[in-house]
């Protein structure tokens, strides 16, 4: 606008504003002295690079990978894997029910149920590995958590045995725990329960010599449970146990972790604590 004929003097806000925004634009912001200014990178939760290292070594074998729902029925948990109301073996595990219904509802104790809707859907030969969070409702301690994940692996066909089994966990182990001499990992199987498998086995494995956690004479060390699919629970989906059959298997992944870091304790996992996460 002009300039008033009587001299007085006016504020113009609006313009005012308009040179100090124009003049801002040539302005150079110096950052702040001793101030960090780039960003730190993320990276993901150990267990997370866990599972996605377990999907990658089975996936290489030919597994596909499945998931399924957390909250479960009585029938998917129990009943479909030859664990009926009255067996003793439901003793095993102690269960979060889900109060005020009468569906049967629970947070699942394994991701085993994932094997039954899986194989109501699909047909053999299958090979399918489930990585997922499972619940139990116990004490926590340094080796035990309310809340951990489990893989479940499965492999049905006409010829599969024990013998493959075996290859199988084998090769995955070797792979998991892999030194950098590539030495494979020694494992033994022997004889244990499983109301859903029969023969049901109990897999153990030794680190090659030198390895980090092999200790002193290099102890054999309990990691999963495992075993030949039982008919029942085959025939529970519909296949022909006469002529199909084939293997589970279910560990940890939480105690894989703290066996290949060295973690002494699984309920550092779920603390959110930056100086446990980062060191991976």
């Amino acid at each position: 606008g002009s300039i008033p004929s009587d001299g007085s003097k006016k504020k113009y806000p609006f313009c005012a504003g308009i040179f100090l925004y124009l003049g801002l634009i040539f302005v150079r912001i110096e950052p702040m002295q001793g101030k960090e200014t780039e960003a730190k990178e993320g990276h993901y939760h150990p267990i997370t690079i866990a599972i996605r290292k377990i999907n990658e070594i089975f996936s290489g074998m030919g597994f596909d990978i499945a998931t399924g729902p957390q909250i479960e029925t009585e029938y998917y948990n129990f009943d479909a894997l030859n664990i009926p109301e009255n067996h003793p073996a439901r003793d095993m595990w102690d269960t979060f029910w889900l109060k005020e219904n009468n569906l049967g509802q629970l947070l699942r104790t394994h991701t085993s149920p994932v094997q039954i809707r899986y194989m109501e859907e699909n047909k053999p030969p299958l090979a399918i590995i489930v990585p997922g969070k499972t619940f139990r409702y116990e004490a926590t301690d340094a080796t035990h958590e309310a809340q951990f994940f489990q893989l479940e692996g499965l492999m049905i066909g006409e010829n599969v045995t024990l013998a493959t089994m075996r290859g199988v966990l084998k090769e995955f182990l070797s792979e998991f725990f892999a030194n950098e001499k590539g030495d494979d990992m020694d494992m033994r199987m022997r004889p244990g329960y499983f109301p859903f498998v029969e023969p049901g086995v109990e897999i153990d494995m030794r680190r090659p010599e030198g390895q980090k956690g092999s200790g002193k004479g290099n102890p054999w060390i309990e990691v999963m449970g495992a075993g030949m699919v039982h008919p029942k629970v085959l025939e529970n989906v519909g296949i022909d146990s006469r002529k199909y059959q084939g293997f589970a298997f279910g560990v940890g992944i939480d105690r894989l972790v703290m066996l290949k870091s060295g973690l002494p304790d699984v309920r550092m996992f779920y603390t959110g604590d930056l100086r446990v996460t980062n060191q991976f």
